[in-house]
């Protein structure tokens, strides 16, 4: 467990962090019991939690099978220049297409690696005609498919 941030936070905010990621539907005042403080404490605690960057927002956690977004596709994306403005360029664009999920910086074979979902193989044959081989400054993508998810949005450990 690290402990380098705990100069800028306590105890009792390190157990809100935490249990918020478990649940974040608890109340207020569920929470302020679990810590051990004032409704109102706690309240403060959150917003500052929340201006601070410790929290980036609430979401519900939707089970992708009952929205037909079952299918993962991971591709590793090679650019065909590696400047700074062709990555900006391209992060821009990545940003607004809903199908990726996350968008990673890598070192090694790929300069990027996607996370994306879609309905089913043709789906992904379509996005991949449409949208992911139109990106800018994109070489190389490479596909990889999910067979299984064993474990995905884990909370963080600290």
């Amino acid at each position: 467990m690290k402990d380098s941030f705990t100069s800028e936070i306590d105890q009792i905010d390190v157990k809100i962090l935490r249990l918020l990621q478990q649940d974040g539907r608890l109340s207020n005042a569920e929470l302020a019991e679990r810590v051990n403080v004032s409704a109102a404490t706690c309240h403060r605690r959150v917003r500052r939690l929340v201006k601070e960057g410790y929290i980036r927002g609430f979401r519900a956690v939707i089970d992708p099978d009952r929205v037909e977004l079952g299918t993962i596709a991971l591709v590793g994306v090679v650019l065909d220049r590696s400047t700074p403005e062709s990555f900006a360029e391209f992060e821009i664009v990545v940003k607004q297409m809903v199908e990726v999920l996350d968008c990673h910086l890598v070192t090694g074979d790929f300069d990027y690696l996607l996370k994306i979902r879609v309905h089913d193989m043709a789906d992904f044959n379509r996005f991949h005609a449409e949208s992911l081989i139109a990106l800018p400054g994109v070489r190389q993508a490479r596909t990889f498919f999910a067979i299984k998810e064993v474990k995905d949005g884990s909370p963080l450990v600290f």
